[in-house]
């Protein structure tokens, strides 16, 4: 019996899913190489202090940055028309520009190593922030523009139908019950 659809296609492997597990794994040596050098040159209490410090100084660039973002979003709902003591006008946007990145560098200072140490202390610097920002948005942007229409909806259309080419196979339900076994549970009569 043929359906007409063609057979699926093997995908290709896109570039990212080859090259960042490579990545990561030269940044792990790297990083260990870079503590070893560290070690043998200050001294391994040096060192332990140094990821003990990056862990407690990451935790709070982490908190600072959730409670800021937290306040935000707190003055962002107060705002809104509808709420008392709100003038109705649109709310405007707070400067939130960055909590994701201040977070993301208060992670790296976390993060054992000297090399997202050194990502992280940039990532606390405001106009590496803000430019970083500024281009991830620009990046968004363009790719949200250069998707087509609909594309989205119908992604999760095909994954809710789990069928890859996204159409719907007409079927029925057929229930096989063994005559000789009695329901445990049988269904009340239907009474009108």
């Amino acid at each position: 019996m043929t359906t007409g659809t063609p057979p699926p296609t093997a995908r290709r492997r896109s570039r990212a899913r080859t090259f960042v597990p490579l990545a990561i794994a030269a940044w792990v040596v790297l990083e260990i190489w870079l503590l070893t050098v560290v070690a043998d040159v200050a001294g391994g209490l040096t060192v332990l202090l140094l990821l003990a410090a990056g862990v407690v100084l990451g935790a709070v660039v982490m908190k600072a940055a959730g409670r800021r973002a937290f306040r935000n979003l707190t003055e962002t709902l107060q705002r809104m028309p509808g709420q008392p003591g709100a003038d109705g006008s649109s709310p405007a946007a707070p400067s939130s520009r960055g909590n994701g990145f201040l977070m993301l560098g208060g992670l790296l200072i976390m993060i054992p190593g000297m090399i997202s140490d050194v990502a992280g202390l940039l990532l606390l610097v405001p106009p590496v922030r803000s430019a970083l920002s500024r281009y991830a948005e620009r990046s968004l942007e363009r790719r949200v523009r250069a998707a087509n229409p609909g594309g989205l909806s119908d992604a999760f259309q095909q994954a809710r139908m789990h069928r890859p080419d996204g159409k719907v196979v007409q079927g029925e339900v057929i229930r096989e019950e063994d005559p000789t076994r009695p329901d445990e549970n049988p269904r009340p009569p239907l009474t009108p």
